[in-house]
């Protein structure tokens, strides 16, 4: 009888290990690297933190993001290749490294395609991406949403920009890009490329009139000292976009997929509120300084670049989503 107690207790001991351990593994989050260039302070990083709390809650722990952010995983560009390769899960990579995958994503990024802030948080949200986001599965990623990374427009030195008029023989630093080049010179001025640590002593020593960003780094890098006049022509609205590894989401049930993919467009308006907000603080600090703000009517600036846009749409496929895109504003 005594041999037969103790052997019920090793079973039941070994039954109630069992048991502990598989409820340990059933309950490991299942982390979900993510690649980040920017700062933790950023309101991507902000938006993606919230994403992260609410996909862990709502699959009962079972997934976490871990976020890597100043490109501690290497950039945007080596980012999506391990994310390819399911090196890693996820990363947020700008919209014209996935352009050279599938030249269809160049009109989500074109020169004038949104007319606001208001406009590209609508066409992000409208589902209406659903399927090209889908489609750069049979090259080992996907889609998950799109963010905002603010609207560039133009500041100078001498006087505001209003009109295509007064951009006349002004001087903007661009990005290193033929297109930007291009752009310039349908909105009326002359755009001349350099890299950004540049600009500030260019303005201030009169190699350029002005240059051309979001009200987040013109406040940031202080260029509000030397170049006080902001004029929001809004010509470029270029998205990060979040990109996820096909061989991880391969590995997940069709309801944790389905989770993922709807917390993630979820994120979107939550990222254009925190960018907005910061915008508002960023105006304030150049306008503390001095800046003086100006809005612009772009539909001329729009109409002269008309050309530049029909030089970009080269596929049916491009021609279509343009066509829905405007349709939204």
């Amino acid at each position: 009888m005594f041999t037969t107690k103790i052997l019920k207790m090793a079973v039941l001991a070994a039954a109630v290990g069992s048991t502990l351990s598989f409820s340990t593994i059933a309950t490991a989050a299942t982390e979900i690297k993510t690649a980040f260039n920017q700062s933790d302070k950023h309101p991507q990083f902000l938006a993606l933190q919230e994403f992260s709390k609410k996909l862990s809650a709502a699959t009962d722990g079972r997934y976490k993001l871990t976020l890597y952010p100043n490109a501690l995983l290497g950039d945007q560009r080596a980012a999506l290749e391990l994310v390819q390769n399911g090196a890693i899960q996820m990363a947020m990579v700008a919209n014209p490294l996935v352009e050279n995958y599938d030249k269809t994503f160049r009109v989500i990024g074109m020169p004038y395609i949104y007319s606001g802030s208001e406009h590209q948080e609508n066409v992000f949200t409208s589902g209406e991406l659903d399927t090209l986001f889908a489609s750069t599965q049979k090259f080992g990623f996907e889609v998950l949403t799109a963010y905002t990374a603010g609207a560039r427009s133009m500041y100078t030195k001498e006087a505001p920009i209003k009109t295509i008029a007064d951009m006349q023989g002004q001087k903007i630093r661009v990005m290193q890009s033929d297109t930007m080049i291009k752009m310039l010179d349908c909105m009326g001025g002359t755009g001349v490329p350099m890299s950004q640590g540049e600009v500030y002593s260019a303005v201030q020593q009169g190699v350029l009139d002005g240059a051309e960003n979001n009200e987040i780094t013109y406040a940031d890098l202080k260029q509000y000292e030397v170049a006080p006049y902001f004029s929001a022509t809004r010509h470029l609205m270029v998205p990060d976009l979040l990109v996820v590894s096909s061989d991880f989401t391969s590995t997940m049930s069709k309801e944790d997929q389905a989770t993922l993919r709807r917390l993630a467009k979820e994120s979107t308006p939550v990222e254009f509120k925190i960018w907005n907000a910061r915008i508002e603080s960023a105006k304030k600090t150049a306008e503390d300084k001095g800046a003086t703000f100006t809005e612009v009517d772009i539909k001329p600036f729009q109409k002269s670049c008309q050309k530049l846009q029909d030089e970009l749409i080269e596929t049916p496929e491009q021609k279509a989503l343009f066509k829905k895109i405007v349709n939204m504003s």
